[in-house]
């Protein structure tokens, strides 16, 4: 075997391994640890026989590193090395060695999940912080706790410098260090990046002076397939006739002769450009390159749990993967590295890459652990999962009828979530698949779920999905092809019932979006317009003139916008015959009574309304509602409008903002406090506990002004809360000139503005909540103007006062300004009433 610089670390590995069952391998990029260390472990005594199982986060990286073992060993893939990813598996009956995909491992693990006949996990690029790799390793643990009887060994392998959080997490494993034998890498900066700069033109000027300046291959990192599709043109015209070079874009949706021909090494006498996204950065070695040439930036998905909705973000790369980048051109020899920012740009870089658990969308997650039987409390993760993101994917798969509530108010998998968790696709997919099956439309069901699966086949063919479908059809080419298989799977899958069904194709596909994108069916704002309305009460608009525009009703597939815009892009969607919701999708249908502003008149107005979401199909009059239902009604209104229709005062602000801080200083680490959560987001959520039992009597906007707001809210504090919060947390405290002075809480720290000359004497600054919190002082002059702002009022006294007196002396003459304050008379008057 050709000598790698993981070799000197491998002893220290397969000691460790021998003596403890988690390991963590830190190694950089290029180091041969994913090519080494299964092979050096298959004969180990503690393995016995058993198979070695290692996660890589991406299919091409998979089946690449599998391709490597196998011809390490001089076989072919599926003897003693295989792998398995989706859509595509080789393993066969003497396979000992696996290579899959981290989701692969999670369902693998829910149908088995002792992992029998398995000895050793490795988690090959762990930094990645992939979710499917966080929720893997966590399920792993678990499992092997609970079920095993043998040791299941647990490795890590990680290229950045954090192995003692990840050691931490499994027990204080060893960590084994391979420095490796990086060859230096010069850096080469470019000028800082502007806001909102496109990076095409200044990629092909890097890349065509590397090409002039350097020899060897040169990869490319860019964000995304888009920028490499530009680049890949730019740089075709640029070096037309230039035989010597050849253009290799690489990314995952690549056929697999051209993601070879990126990975292997350039023929004789030719050089390569490779034009990555991240996937190059750690999980794939690219042969013969020995100059990088940085964008700096990466496409990852955000999902804002305020919408509901993943987004692609741009986002500038952390300084680890900035490292691992650049370290690319040192594995053979010394080479160079073209950086698109500035050094005082690359300080302010984060350090590390955010983990995707910590903005992804938790829904798939959140199945898989109700399947597992279990809350994310019950788990080890080196970061837990969001409890906002994770409590909306719960009520996510609650629409959707996986989850529902159990007799002591906790989660339970249904039999219907029970059926999609067993589906190898996102859960909105599930959900539509399994009620194709039920509709008799299994085959579009198929289909459809396959193209949202999978990259866009029609990227500039409008919104429409439908034509997708008639591509998927008639159409050729390997994203065609992807899609084909996919579908196929998923028919292979819902063979088990059929149904005979009513419906034509186009209201079969509306209704089938509609099961699995509930929250986005849409209805237009105005005939003829690009502008819809969602049903989870979101905006969405097509960017530019689109067939669908003359359909006042769509469900939406996929949506997009940019970062600070409300409105969400519309890119696939299909029409919608609102006569579907008297059929098929008449559980989406909600009856509600509702008051509706007249805000001209300042009367509200009853309604019964039909309704999607927030969208309304159809209302008709109430001519009267009876007070239960009147009540219910004016609590719809005032979550509509919010508390502003409520008569808030001053003061009941101030008395909310008092019950807030102690609310903070009080919270333990579960997030518990004997204080109540009176901020505007919790009081709408508690409607009825304190405004119900007040309103009914409502009946025009005026009323709301006579409601005693004060006597509401004091319910929601119990005794002896109420005299706790005065002496906490008082509206006013005494100064040393005897004033009692208002504190302003809406200011965190809470604000005391007191003239100067009302402290003369006092030697430190003024504390509350039992001396845990120190307040804010304004200090103001005579004419009541702001001096000085300071939480350190011993320090004034000291360090300031003289320069300040000086000038307040100058000013007012007549007022008393001491030379030493602290043993000076406090005075609220010109001068004290002794003098």
């Amino acid at each position: 075997m050709i000598p790698l610089p993981i070799d000197e670390a491998l002893p220290a590995l397969r000691q460790a391994l021998q003596s403890r069952d988690e390991v963590v391998l830190e190694a950089p990029p290029g180091a041969g640890k994913t090519t080494r260390v299964p092979l050096t472990l298959l004969d180990e005594a503690w393995l016995d026989g058993q198979s070695i199982v290692m996660l890589e986060p991406r299919r091409l990286a998979a089946r690449a590193a599998a391709e490597r073992l196998a011809s390490e060993l001089g076989e072919k893939v599926g003897e003693t090395v295989g792998y398995r990813i989706r859509l595509d598996s080789k393993v066969g009956p003497k396979t000992r060695i696996e290579v899959v995909t981290e989701g692969i491992l999670a369902r693998r693990l829910q149908d088995d999940p002792a992992l029998e006949g398995v000895g050793l996990v490795i988690f090959d690029e762990f930094h990645e912080r992939s979710l499917d790799a966080d929720l893997a390793l966590a399920l792993t643990l678990n499992a092997r706790d609970l079920l095993r009887d043998e040791p299941l060994k647990v490795l890590l392998m990680s290229a950045t410098l954090e192995g003692e959080r990840l050691s931490a997490l499994l027990d204080k494993a060893p960590v084994v260090r391979s420095e490796g034998r990086m060859h230096p890498v010069a850096l080469r900066w470019g000028r800082p990046y502007q806001p909102g700069e496109r990076i095409e033109t200044r990629v092909v000027q890097a890349v065509l002076q590397a090409l002039d300046e350097e020899g060897g291959s040169l990869l490319v990192f860019l964000p995304g397939q888009a920028e490499i599709r530009r680049v890949n043109e730019a740089l075709a015209e640029q070096l037309a006739g230039r035989e010597d070079i050849l253009l290799c874009p690489l990314h995952g949706e690549l056929e697999l002769t051209a993601q070879r021909a990126a990975i292997d090494p350039a023929p004789a006498g030719r050089r390569k450009v490779v034009l990555a996204t991240n996937i190059a950065e750690t999980s794939l070695t690219i042969e013969g390159v020995r100059v990088v040439v940085d964008a700096g930036l990466a496409r990852v998905p955000r999902f804002d749990p305020g919408s509901g909705m993943t987004r692609l973000v741009t986002r500038r790369i952390s300084r680890a993967s900035a490292t691992q980048r650049a370290g690319r051109a040192g594995r053979l020899e010394p080479g160079v590295c073209y950086r698109l920012w500035s050094e005082e740009q690359h300080a302010q870089l984060s350090a590390y890459s955010e983990a995707e658990i910590l903005q992804a969308d938790l829904a798939a997650v959140a199945l898989q652990l109700a399947r597992w039987g279990v809350e994310p409390d019950e788990l080890s993760w080196l970061d837990r999962p969001p409890a906002a993101a994770y409590a909306q994917a719960q009520a996510l798969l609650e629409r959707l009828g996986a989850l529902q509530r159990n007799a002591h108010g906790g989660w339970q998998l249904t039999a219907e979530g029970q059926a999609m968790a067993e589906l190898p696709t996102h859960p909105r997919l599930a959900h539509m698949l399994l009620r194709g099956q039920t509709l008799g439309v299994a085959a579009l069901a198929a289909d459809v779920a396959a193209l949202l699966a999978e990259r866009d086949i029609l990227r500039d063919a409008g919104a429409d999905l439908s034509l997708r479908l008639q591509q998927l059809a008639t159409g050729r080419g390997s994203a065609v092809q992807r899609v084909r298989q996919l579908s196929r799977q998923f028919r292979g899958l819902l063979r088990d019932r059929t149904a005979a069904t009513a419906l034509d194709e186009s209201q079969a596909l509306a209704a089938l979006l509609a099961f699995a994108y509930p929250d986005r069916v849409a209805r237009q704002r105005r005939e003829g317009s690009g502008e819809y309305r969602l049903a989870n009460g979101r905006a969405a608009q097509f960017s530019e003139p689109d067939a669908l525009m003359k359909e006042p009703w769509l469900v939406i597939a996929e949506l997009g916008s940019q970062q600070g815009r409300r409105e969400e892009r519309i890119y696939r969607a299909v029409a919608l015959d609102p006569a579907l919701f008297d059929g098929v999708l008449a559980e989406q249908v909600v009856l509600r009574d509702e008051l509706e502003l007249d805000e001209r008149e300042g009367v509200l107005r009853a309604e019964r309304q039909c309704r999607v979401g927030e969208l309304v199909l159809s209302s008709e009059a109430l001519p009267g509602l009876d007070e239960a239902a009147r009540s219910q009604a004016l609590l719809g209104l005032v979550r509509r409008k919010g508390l502003e229709l409520l008569p808030w005062t001053p003061e009941l602000r101030q008395w909310q903002a008092r019950i807030a801080l102690l609310r903070q200083l009080d919270l333990d680490k579960d997030g518990r406090s004997d204080w109540p959560d009176v901020s505007d987001a919790a009081l709408l959520e508690r409607l009825e506990e304190w405004l119900l039992p007040y309103i009914g009597k409502v009946s025009r906007l005026a009323h709301f002004a006579q409601l005693d707001l004060a006597a509401m809210l004091a319910t929601l504090l119990p005794w002896p809360l109420p005299q706790r919060l005065d002496e906490l947390a008082p509206v006013a405290i005494a100064v040393p000139s005897g004033s009692r002075i208002r504190l302003d809480y809406s200011e965190q720290p809470p604000v005391l503005a007191v003239r100067l000359q009302e402290l003369f004497g006092l030697a430190d600054t003024p504390r509350i909540a039992g001396g845990r919190q120190i307040v804010k002082l304004h200090l103001l002059s005579p004419a009541r103007r702001p001096v000085q702002v300071t939480q350190d009022l011993a320090s004034f006294w000291a360090n300031t006062y003289a320069e300040v007196k000086k000038d307040l002396k100058g000013r007012y003459p007549k007022h008393y300004w001491p030379d030493d304050p602290l043993i000076a008379e406090p005075t609220a008057r010109a001068k004290p009433r002794n003098r």
